[in-house]
């Protein structure tokens, strides 16, 4: 029976994803189920927006979700360019401070999640952690 439950519930939230077609969503389902607490998502600066701020254990990890339908113009990570990876970094320092966080308390990490597909008939499209990607 709490099978049964669990499932429906899945179904339920994909179904939700779906109707939003969103990457950051289906990421951030993601890394809960993987057993990270999430603190953030989109953490907006003037200059800069971390999609998802997530911690595990000790680790404060700072995520940039890329989502494509194909791989047709390369892969997802592959535009997150250095520019980009140097705004995220100003973010979370930003961050960091904001909340008074010590740095010799925590290590930090800075990842992609590669969403790749459509959220199409109950079905999930392809994930890809990236861990230490820049």
């Amino acid at each position: 029976m709490m099978g049964e439950w669990k499932a429906a519930r899945q179904r339920q939230q994909i179904a939700l994803m779906a109707g939003r077609n969103d990457g950051e969503k289906y990421a951030a389902w993601y890394l809960k189920r993987q057993g990270y607490a999430l603190l953030e998502q989109n953490y907006y600066l003037p200059y800069a927006e971390i999609d998802i701020i997530a911690q595990q254990r000790n680790t404060l990890v700072f995520v940039e979700v890329k989502h494509r339908s194909s791989l047709r113009y390369g892969r997802p990570g592959e535009f997150v360019t250095f520019a980009k990876q140097q705004k995220i970094r100003r973010a979370a320092q930003q961050y960091i401070q904001s909340h008074n966080i010590e740095y010799r308390e925590y290590t930090f990490r800075f990842d992609v999640i590669e969403v790749i597909g459509a959220f199409t008939d109950g079905a999930l499209p392809e994930l890809n952690h990236i861990l230490n990607a820049f």
